[in-house]
């Protein structure tokens, strides 16, 4: 017996769970109120796609199919092939689940899954993904046996059926309440039967006083109020709260009250002590209750009520995100399309922390910087958050982990990679940033050592006119050097990029393409994904959309409201571009069609590019930089020499000089240097390390040196220095 239920409904990711429960429960920790989780999507996935569950789908389509001429050609095959299918489920589960390696071989030998429509892009394969390993070969092949299920489930059982998303066409930008209430009177489907049935299972085991349905994304939100109606009608006595992404970002106007014939209330924002106020008011019979954020209905109408004095809490208080009660070992790691960030969207089970909430930036105009989970900005210090990185490791036995943040802070990053270096930790990690200037070849050397092997950020439209529209605080040059920094260290960029920007002219479309083109030729981006610009109501464009030359398509609002319907007043169709720029990004991805005429990617005349062939390469163009500001930090991350001495002779001169082998993981140097230097050097190398928390400045460097010898600079820029900065001699 619990107090608390919290509930991911069907569905999100395959691969990891969505961390918001694990946030949560790890603040009910704090307060010893006591809670259970379950990730639902998983849980149904799992009871879906065994041999019992494929048993009982191809049995329901049996008794609901009169005559095999009313399924497509493919549906029939994978009808035909049921047994097949039924009979290697469960080993391609346990297969992508981790835990049978060995069956690689037999699915990538073929004629061991049955196929249908999905593999017919298999010709394209060895082109999509190269020489890729037999592992995620055969991660991509049964992945494609699982889109074949998931095919026959959407014709023949349940249109709405997704792996990451359910009914998602209701939740997107209801206006109304009408449609989504609708469905919820009909009859549950097939699919709502396993949920449904697995929630009273999980509802009578723990006997919760409050039940929290967390809802991240419109694919969540019909098995939300599924959940929540079935609590109704079967257990009056339970309260049940929705929180999360979507009611953040959707309900804010809310004023529809049947919403609260499913739930009793609904949270906006930080859940903390929205939550924690709801435990109070579930657990007592207090006359005065106090709520933050929340919406209620009181005496039949809807209210917002946001009456108590206590502030959120800061993000040092909110305690270790807690993954027990989830089913860890059980998730599936799939490949699904030959982006190299997608892969690690799908692929791998990843523990999710947060460096700083909000964004520290803050400006960018399509983004929701009105609402408090961009705007209101809080770091947490390095040492709180490699504890809970440590913790999580602990905890869940996996060490990769994916910071979640709108826009990691450099600083942060820096002190979370020394932290992470000076306590000796092995982790993977990857993050979404800005591409700021501060991302140094240094800093991006740093990070690498501590693990990072991906960014993502945002080039969004590669025209500076356009960038500065959009206040992204960034020039296309400034992020082509960035990516540089960070492709040369060897972490994996992503960019998002974006098309139909308002006032967007064709001419930038086609010019931002060419940017695109040239950036992955030259090889400083690996990967990218085009989207759409969308108007959302919380952005500044949404916020005063005639600044920006667009017309929004206004609706009464009862009941959701973000992405918002709208007329450019370019009346440019950027739509029409969707298919030639994804096409593109493709093979550029792939390092080919680089010489192509931008004009082969469109079915429609478009105008010839006007940037220049070299303008990336251009702006790569390495000044070297004899200067270094006095208060930056030197890090040497290398480790300790050998020392040889020698003598030199020139001209009947003769002085002893040392030699300093350096040895890394994967190769040897060697520098020559003047004793005398040489032995303060080395002196200098054993405390200018990650565990120097004092952290030596340039300036103090140059003040012991010049204490005793002439001229740092000279010393500094010399050949022996810069190549000690290239192994691990660090500026930041």
């Amino acid at each position: 017996m619990k107090d608390i239920l919290l509930i991911t409904p069907p569905f999100t990711q395959l691969n990891t769970p969505y961390p918001a429960t694990a946030y949560l429960k790890g603040f009910l920790n704090t307060k010893n109120i006591s809670a259970y989780q379950i990730d639902l999507g998983i849980e149904v996935i799992l009871e879906l796609f065994s041999k019992e569950g494929l048993q009982d789908v191809f049995q329901f389509v049996s008794l609901r199919v009169e005559s095999r001429s009313e399924m497509s050609p493919n549906s029939s095959r994978i009808y035909s092939l049921q047994n097949e299918y039924i009979k290697t489920i469960d080993s391609v589960i346990a297969f992508l689940q981790g835990k049978q390696p060995t069956l690689a071989r037999q699915i990538c030998s073929g004629n061991f899954l049955p196929e249908a429509s999905r593999f017919e892009q298999l010709d394209d394969m060895e082109y999509a993904f190269g020489s890729m390993g037999m592992q995620d070969k055969a991660k991509h092949l049964a992945t494609l046996y699982l889109e074949d299920l998931s095919d026959f489930i959407v014709e023949c059982i349940d249109e709405n059926f997704g792996f990451s998303r359910y009914a998602e066409r209701l939740g997107r930008s209801a206006n109304s309440f009408d449609e989504l209430y609708s469905e919820l009177q009909k009859t549950t489907t097939f699919i709502d039967e396993i949920t449904l049935r697995i929630l009273k299972d999980r509802v009578e085991a723990v006997q919760p006083k409050l039940v929290l349905i967390s809802v991240p994304f419109p694919g969540n939100l019909y098995s939300a109020f599924r959940c929540a109606q079935f609590i109704k009608a079967n257990y009056t006595e339970i309260k049940i709260s929705m929180g999360g992404g979507f009611p953040n970002t959707e309900l804010r106007q809310l004023k529809d009250k049947r919403v609260f014939e499913f739930f009793d209330f609904i949270t906006l924002d930080d859940g903390e002590l929205p939550v924690e106020l709801l435990h109070n008011f579930v657990s007592s019979s207090a006359v005065e209750n106090q709520f933050k954020r929340t919406f209620l209905l009181e005496n039949n109408e809807v209210v917002y009520k946001n009456n108590t004095l206590k502030h959120d809490y800061k993000q040092s208080e909110v305690g270790t995100p807690d993954y027990s009660d989830l089913l860890l070992d059980q998730y599936i790691s799939v490949i699904e399309i030959a982006n190299p960030m997608h892969s690690l969207w799908s692929d791998g089970r990843w523990n999710k922390l947060t460096m700083a909430h909000g964004c520290y930036w803050g400006k960018c105009t399509f983004c929701d910087i009105s609402l408090d989970y961009i705007k209101i900005y809080e770091p947490i210090a390095a040492k709180i958050l490699v504890d809970r990185m440590e913790e999580l490791i602990a905890q869940t036995g996996e060490n990769g982990f994916h910071f979640v943040d709108e826009a990691a802070p450099p600083a942060l990053m820096r002190e979370v990679a020394l932290e992470i270096l000076r306590r000796n930790l092995s982790v993977t990690w990857w993050t979404n940033i800005r591409f700021e200037k501060s991302f140094t070849q240094d800093l991006c050397l740093l990070l690498k050592l501590s693990g990072c092997i991906a960014v993502s950020g945002g080039l969004e439209v590669a025209s500076n006119r356009l960038l500065e529209l959009i206040k992204k605080g960034v020039t296309v040059e400034q992020v082509a050097q960035v990516t540089r920094n960070f492709t040369e260290s060897g972490i994996m960029v992503h960019s998002y990029l974006m098309y139909g920007y308002p006032t967007q002219t064709v001419q930038e479309t086609v010019d931002s393409l060419e940017m695109v083109r040239q950036l992955f030729e030259i090889g400083v981006l690996q990967s990218g994904f085009w989207h759409q610009f969308a108007m959302t109501a919380h952005s500044p464009v949404g916020i005063n959309p005639e600044a920006y030359g667009v017309i929004p398509v206004t609706n009464e609002i009862t009941f959701a409201n973000n992405d918002v319907a709208f007329t450019d007043k370019t009346g440019i169709d950027h739509e029409k571009f969707s298919f030639g720029l994804k096409k593109s990004l493709f093979n550029y991805m792939h390092g080919i069609c680089f010489d192509y005429d931008l004009q082969d990617w469109f079915d429609f005349k478009i105008p010839h590019t006007k940037i220049e062939p070299d303008f990336i390469q251009n702006a790569l163009q390495k000044d070297i930089n004899f200067t270094t500001k006095p208060n930056a930090k030197i890090i040497w991350t290398g480790g300790i020499p050998l020392v040889e001495t020698f003598t030199k002779s020139k001209k009947g001169n003769s002085w002893v000089m040392i030699k300093l082998t350096f040895h890394q993981k994967t190769h040897s140097f060697e520098i020559s240097i003047e004793e005398d230097k040489g032995r303060w050097l080395l002196e200098k190398l054993e405390i200018l390390t990650v565990f120097d928390e004092k952290r030596t400045t340039f300036q103090q460097l140059k003040s012991d040196f010049e204490s005793q010898f002439e001229d740092f600079e000279l010393f500094w820029y010399s050949k022996p220095i810069n190549t000690l900065k290239e192994f691990g001699l660090l500026t930041l």
